[in-house]
Order: C-alpha cells, then sequence, then structure tokens
C-alpha cells in the first residue's frame, strides 16, 4: 500500500510538473461545439427573420469568428442580425465566396460596423470589387490555394471556369462539414476538394448548390456521388432550386439539415 501511495503521488508530481513548466494538457485540448447560424437566405427557419435571395451565416465556437458571404441587401442582413441577437464586433474574419451581388452586398454596412477585420477573397476579384473595402482598416487577404485561415478551418481556394469561387471547409469531432456559397465551381467538385484538404469523412455540406437548371435524373447522380463519398448529412438551400432541395430531402430523410433565416446549428 506504501509503495501504490508513493507512486501515486510520484506521478501526481510529474504531471504538475509538466502542465506548469510546459503548459501541455495531457489529455488533450478541450473543444466546444461549433455554432452555425444562417443570416441571409431565400427562406424563412424562424419566425421573425426575413428571407431574400443570398446567402450568409455566422461560424462561431472556432478559434476565430467568421462571416462567411454577407448576401444581398443590407438591410435585411441587419434587420436579421438584430432579430437573432448577433454582435458583428465580434466577428475576426470574413469570407467572400465569390464576386456576385447576392453574396457581397452586405459587406459595406458589416465594415461600418467593424472594419477591423481580415477579408478573405478569390484572388480574381475585380479591382472595383476591392475598392469597396476600406483598406486603411480591413487586412485583405487573396487566396488562391487551399489555406488554412485559423485552427481547423480552411478555404478551398479558387475553384471554377468562368465564376470563380471559394468554400469553407471546417475540421470537427465530427467529420468534415462544408459551407459552399453557390457552388458555381461544381458541389461534388467541392467535396472532392475537401478530401484533398483533409483526408476525412464528410459529416455535413450546406450552402447554395446552384441546381436550378438540373434535371431529376442529373441530381441524382449528384446524391449517387454523395452516397458514395459518404457524406453523412447535407442541407440544400439558397440557388439550389425549390424541386432540386425536395429531392435531397426525399433522398436524405432523418439526415437532411433544413437551412433558412434563424436557422442556428451545434455540432
Amino acid at each position: 500500500m506504501c509503495c501504490r501511495l508513493k507512486l501515486f503521488y510520484s506521478n501526481v508530481f510529474i504531471f504538475t510538473f509538466i502542465v506548469f513548466f510546459f503548459g501541455i494538457p495531457l489529455i488533450g485540448r478541450a473543444s466546444g461545439p461549433v455554432k452555425f447560424t444562417i443570416l441571409y437566405d431565400n427562406y424563412v427557419f424562424q419566425e421573425g427573420t426575413q428571407a431574400d435571395w443570398g446567402f450568409s451565416c455566422l461560424i462561431e465556437g472556432t478559434e476565430q469568428s467568421i462571416l462567411f458571404d454577407t448576401g444581398t441587401r443590407e438591410n435585411i442582413l441587419l434587420h436579421n442580425i438584430e432579430e437573432l441577437g448577433v454582435d458583428l464586433r465580434e466577428v475576426d474574419i470574413i469570407v467572400i465566396s465569390h464576386d456576385h451581388g447576392d453574396h457581397t452586398g452586405g459587406l459595406s454596412a458589416v465594415l461600418e460596423i467593424n472594419p477591423h477585420v481580415s477579408v478573405f477573397m478569390p484572388v480574381s476579384f475585380s479591382e472595383k470589387y476591392r475598392k469597396k473595402v476600406d483598406e486603411d482598416k480591413t487586412k485583405i487577404i487573396a487566396v488562391s490555394d487551399p489555406t488554412e485561415i485559423c485552427q481547423d478551418v480552411y478555404i478551398t481556394g479558387e475553384m471554377g471556369d468562368l465564376i470563380k469561387e471559394q468554400s469553407l471547409v471546417l475540421d470537427t469531432n465530427q467529420g468534415l462539414i462544408v459551407v459552399a456559397g453557390c457552388s458555381h465551381q461544381g458541389v461534388v467538385n467541392i467535396l472532392k476538394r475537401a478530401e484533398e484538404i483533409k483526408n476525412k469523412q464528410i459529416y455535413l455540406i450546406f450552402g447554395g448548390f446552384h441546381l436550378m437548371q438540373h434535371t431529376d435524373v442529373q441530381i441524382a447522380e449528384i446524391i449517387t456521388h454523395f452516397r458514395e463519398m459518404d457524406v453523412k448529412k447535407c442541407g440544400a438551400t439558397h440557388c439550389t432550386g425549390d424541386r432540386q432541395i425536395g429531392l435531397f430531402k426525399k433522398a436524405y430523410g432523418d439526415d437532411y439539415v433544413p437551412m433558412g433565416t434563424g436557422r442556428i446549428l451545434l455540432i
């Protein structure tokens, strides 16, 4: 018994010594859930918020808080932000998926509230768009290749031909979460890029899939790719198309994640 106590206290001493001098928690880094709040979307999820053509999502619980896209109309974005109790002054990073008004329209209003942020945009963005951002206060970062913007959060890098676009990939305890703006480069291509960045299962992809002109057969093919890639959950919204969204809902059943303004996901 005496020997066991000596061994116990010896181990406690060693553990305390390492933690005190090196700051290394031997049991691993504790991490809470990542929170996703849909601020702008074509559909209403929470009563009191307003829908409009466009997309914006706030991500919290990561090393730095991230605003992904800013919707179309400033007044609707600001209304939803107030309705949801969001404080834009707490945002550290803004990621703009591509240079279309339904994803950039609210940026000026956001920067008026919080100019001291880093804005990640595709490197191909026009000079006209760059001038919309107050470079004296805001740090602009042009992205061409996959980039880690904070711990466990990646930008896919610029993808596509005619329309250049980037998406977000988050490495979570559940698997990869992919956030897409409009998926002009093809939603399956985004998933493939995500797997190239981190070789892990894709737990969830949500956002605009840009499939309004796709037939039922084409949607079925995309869903087959999702299944082959073992995508656990999906949430199609914004520019996906009402009929096409219905097909994803039917295919995924309980694993379909409804979207819309005011929707909050904790993962």
